[in-house]
């Protein structure tokens, strides 16, 4: 692999995240289960959610429990190729986030994770997620977004 398709592929891969964040926080997660392959597993704090479907049902509860304002700020991605096809991730989530409508008081992050990402290249090019989980490293103030959707 070269130089140059590392680069790309670190080029994708954190415009894919930033894509999908993007989606997340400013239509609610309509399209982030399209981020994800069929089997993905979606490892949060308190919950994991198994397959495509388990992980749109959560974005579906997000929309459904009324208005929430939540920005997901990221930092110090990086990126390790394990082959053309197969990418693992690691960066700095900072969730700042309240339930309401803008313009609301402005708080610490309700929660600093470590997070690691599973890419999978697919056959048409585009990166998706295979794993995505959250390793909390500080938390406090509003609680995080957890609906009872019993996945196992």
């Amino acid at each position: 692999m070269t130089s140059e398709d590392r680069q790309r592929a670190r080029q994708e891969l954190e415009s894919l995240l930033m894509d999908y964040w993007h989606d997340v926080d400013t239509n609610w997660g309509r399209n982030a289960a399209d981020y994800y392959t069929d089997d993905a597993v979606f490892e949060s704090t308190h919950a994991s959610y198994h397959g495509k479907e388990k992980i749109r049902a959560f974005y579906q509860y997000r929309l459904d429990r009324g208005p929430r304002v939540a920005v997901h700020s990221v930092s110090n991605f990086r990126v390790v190729l394990e082959s053309s096809t197969r990418a693992i991730c690691n960066w700095y989530l900072f969730l700042y986030a309240q339930d309401g409508e803008p313009i609301l008081p402005t708080n610490p992050p309700i929660q600093i994770a470590h997070m690691t990402d599973v890419c999978a290249k697919q056959p048409d090019g585009r990166w998706l997620y295979e794993h995505r989980k959250f390793d909390a490293w500080f938390v406090g103030g509003v609680p995080t977004t957890n609906p009872n959707l019993d996945d196992k």
